[in-house]
């Protein structure tokens, strides 16, 4: 089994920073894609960045200019450093990874992380 775990979530005063981090281990023959999403209280998850395995990245026009996404492919981690943290920043953050498992290296699986917290106040 895959399994994507989260760590680094917490509770940050408006304006500080926050670095997130989630690992994915077990099976895995490579990963093309991670990313980060988040859903606040009433709203749908909605996509906060991505990076591929070649290094192009995405980002929501909500956090361009805060948000840095970035991987290790060693280690099977990516990384979402938050900066100008603000109160509407405030969700679960889910990490997600389409990747390929080492005996269908053919077929593209997904998998999930549980989501870490992140609030925003003063």
């Amino acid at each position: 089994q895959v399994q994507l775990v989260e760590s680094g979530g917490g509770l940050v005063q408006p304006g500080g920073s926050l670095r997130l981090s989630c690992a994915a281990s077990g099976s895995i023959f490579s990963i093309d894609r991670m990313g980060w999403y988040r859903q606040a209280p009433g709203k749908q998850r909605e996509l906060v960045a991505t990076v591929a395995s070649g290094g192009p990245t995405n980002y929501a026009d909500s956090v361009k200019g805060r948000f840095t996404i970035s991987r290790d492919n060693a280690k099977n981690t990516v990384y979402l450093q938050m900066n100008s943290l603000k109160p509407e920043d405030t969700a679960v953050y889910y990490c997600n990874a389409d990747f390929r498992r080492p005996g269908s290296i053919w077929h593209l699986d997904n998998a999930w992380g549980q989501g870490t917290q992140v609030t925003v106040s003063s």
